[in-house]
């Protein structure tokens, strides 16, 4: 009897090895090169929190900072070739392999350098891009609660094959059946842990802020008194907020998706640094439809109250927001500003509002949030999709340029990972990336100690009040300040 073709990807149900949450194959699968976990961790019955993908060891890896030569030519490259050997998968989970890449705020200076600071601020240690080509994933269907391996036999050549497929899917399988961790066999990443330090004395914190209250407050004011003298329409003002690293970047992250599921939560292992974040918002996602026709869809987040944990109060906070006048005019902008990114790059007159200022409650907190679609024109890449839109409106303001400027000088820090974007561009075609708030970067100081940084933010318009615009920011950061343990 003959030997049935090999074929592509090859598909290896795992519903026996592991749950649909995937904490088993992190902890085993974490301590590999550039560990990737983009985790539906809420929000399952909707297609934005679906489906989750764990991976790492990617077959090519390119890393940035902003000393380096400008990246996006090689995100160009690397969709393009994709486009080359594309997968037909349409009963498959729609990453199968291809690339991930986070594109820090920061790398908005390479498409607009006039945002490029003047002064000879240090630029080494600024997350830029970091882009893995990876030829494997374990993928989660979390309406259907079923677990796949996908091996594709990607190379760095962006050629398949499927003996390669057939070896790595092996690969994979032992490493998630071994008992302990698998380790990196080489400095190019891994989880590490952190020693915990000593915990401040009664009085003190070790939390710090780029900001005092007042200063944040006045911050605020300047915005609100530019808006006024016609400057810009809206601006998004952050605080940056670091504290010393007490556990490893994965431990953090298990910790924050149990305290704040999110569906565009994510854990991606850069080398020098970790992005860890809960992230409600999705930037842009891509599909292909059946008639050949590749849709976007993005959805800005703007507009926020908190949540009380009491259901009657909740309904009457989510009411108020809705009634808004300031969130909603807040919101509409950055819809307006949404639509003009996408007309950049999508079919003329295929660019809609599907969804305006409509109420969503997570974990925390509740928004306002917008749908806006449109069709990919037949010439335009996933790189080309990201650059048009890049950074998204809502945690720009606009207009967007000037606003970057503003938020430049008030902030007078860079946000690395923080406003950026992670994601995918699959071999299928499909493509889906997240804003990143709600969002940790552990990297090392000068003196090689690890530290968590987390900027929190919002938009300003016209209507802001100072006060509450900073304490918004705090509810923004309670979920992060409790994982932590800093909540109280």
């Amino acid at each position: 009897m003959s030997t049935p073709p090999r074929t592509i990807p090859v598909v290896r149900r795992l519903d026996e090895l592991t749950s649909v949450e995937l904490t088993l194959p992190f902890e085993r699968l974490r301590q590999l090169p550039n560990c990737v976990w983009l985790d539906s961790a809420s929000d399952h019955q909707s297609d934005r929190g679906r489906y989750s993908f764990l991976s790492a060891d990617p077959v090519a890896w390119c890393v940035a900072d902003m000393s380096s030569p400008d990246p996006w030519p090689v995100l160009q490259q690397w969709c393009r070739s994709l486009q080359h050997c594309r997968l037909a998968t349409e009963t498959l989970p729609p990453f199968c392999g291809g690339l991930v890449a986070l594109i820090g705020y920061e790398a908005a200076w390479w498409l607009e350098p006039s945002l490029r600071p003047t002064s000879d601020r240090a630029t080494s240690n600024i997350p830029g891009m970091a882009i893995g080509l990876y030829d494997w994933t374990i993928a989660v269907d979390h309406q259907l609660n079923q677990v796949w391996l996908l091996s594709t036999g990607l190379s760095e050549t962006f050629t398949l094959d499927a003996g390669r497929a057939e070896k790595r899917a092996d690969q994979v399988m032992l490493w998630l059946t071994q008992e302990s961790p698998v380790h990196a066999c080489s400095d190019a990443g891994g989880d590490v842990a952190i020693q915990p330090e000593s915990h401040a004395s009664d009085g003190e914190t070790r939390l710090q802020s780029n900001f005092t209250d007042t200063q944040f407050a006045a911050g605020v004011q300047e915005i609100i008194d530019g808006i006024c003298q016609g400057d810009m329409f809206q601006v998004n003002l952050a605080q940056t907020l670091t504290h010393p690293a007490t556990c490893s970047a994965g431990t953090l992250y298990e910790r924050l998706r149990r305290m704040n599921p999110a569906p565009y939560a994510a854990y991606f292992d850069c080398g020098d640094y970790q992005v860890i974040s809960s992230s409600p918002e999705g930037f842009l996602q891509v599909r292909n439809l059946h008639d050949d026709k590749r849709m976007v869809v993005t959805r800005p987040i703007k507009g926020t109250v908190r949540r009380t944990g009491d259901a009657a109060t909740d309904a009457r906070l989510g009411e108020d927001l809705l009634a808004s006048e300031k969130d909603r005019a807040e919101n509409i902008m950055i819809v307006d500003l949404m639509r003009n990114d996408l007309s950049r790059v999508c079919k003329d007159e295929s660019v809609e509002v599907t969804g305006l200022c409509e109420l969503e409650q997570y974990q925390r907190v509740q928004h306002l949030v917008s749908t806006v679609r449109g069709v990919l024109g037949p010439d335009a890449s996933i790189s080309d999709l990201l650059a048009a839109c890049f950074p998204g409106g809502s945690i720009t303001g606009a207009p967007k340029v000037e606003a970057m400027r503003t938020i430049a000088r008030l902030e007078g820090c860079p946000r690395g990972a923080y406003c950026g974007s992670l994601g995918y561009v699959s071999l299928s075609g499909d493509a889906d990336f997240n804003i990143l708030i709600r969002t940790v970067t552990q990297k090392s100081t000068e003196n090689h100690a690890a530290v968590w940084e987390f900027p929190v933010g919002g938009g300003i318009t016209a209507r802001s009040n100072p006060r509450q615009e900073t304490e918004e920011t705090w509810v923004k950061a309670a979920s992060l300040l409790e994982a932590i343990e800093l909540a109280d």
